[in-house]
This record gives structure tokens, sequence and C-alpha cells, in this order.
């Protein structure tokens, strides 16, 4: 599942604390919405994982996915992204996926 593939992808970049290959994960005009402003672009993903602290890992488990349109598939996970210095903290991940790379990417806190 391409969904699978680009999340695994993903958390191998954050886990190497390598931001160019997190941010090869998405498109070049991907909106991105983490816990800070949103930005556009790969430029805007990059520079959000290199403000994460070294170490910081995640986690996901996909619980829905909906396929939109041939080659387009949206889908809602929940991660855990774990640090070495704080509690882990469980956000909900909602990703377009057109293709093998990521077009939209929203985190939520629920709760």
């Amino acid at each position: 599942m391409a969904l699978e593939d680009v999340l695994d992808r993903w958390k191998a970049g954050i886990a190497a604390h390598d931001p160019e290959a997190v941010a090869a994960n998405f498109t070049e005009d991907a909106l991105f919405q983490g816990l800070k402003p949103y930005g556009v672009g790969r430029a805007a993903v990059a520079a959000y994982y290199d403000s994460q602290p070294a170490g910081m890992t995640v986690e996901y488990e996909i619980l829905e996915t909906r396929e939109m349109a041939e080659d387009l598939v949206l889908g809602y996970s929940k991660v855990d992204f774990s640090f070495v210095d704080r509690p882990t903290l469980t956000l909900y991940l909602s990703v377009l996926v057109r293709g093998d790379l990521i077009a939209h990417y929203q985190v939520s806190r629920l709760g």
C-alpha cells in the first residue's frame, strides 16, 4: 500500500533525524501543518523537522483510509512521537497521498 510505504519512509527519516529525507516524501507543493504555523513545499517540511529534537521517533497506526481517486489516498492515523527527555506526544495525522508522495499533511491534538 502506497500509504504505508510513504509513512514508513517518513518514519525512517524522522528516526535518522534527516530533515531532507523526511521532506523527500512530500510533493514539491505539499501543504504541511505540523504543530507550528503551516508551510508549503519540501523546504518548509525540512525546516520543521530540522527544528525537532534529536532522538525523536514516531510510531503510527493507520485508523482509516479512503481511495479518493486513482492514485490518490486519504489516510487517517494515530501517531506517537517519542522523545528522549519528555513524555510521548500522541497526535492524529491526516495525509493525502498522491502516487507515493504526501501532498497534504495535518496533525491535530484530540482530548
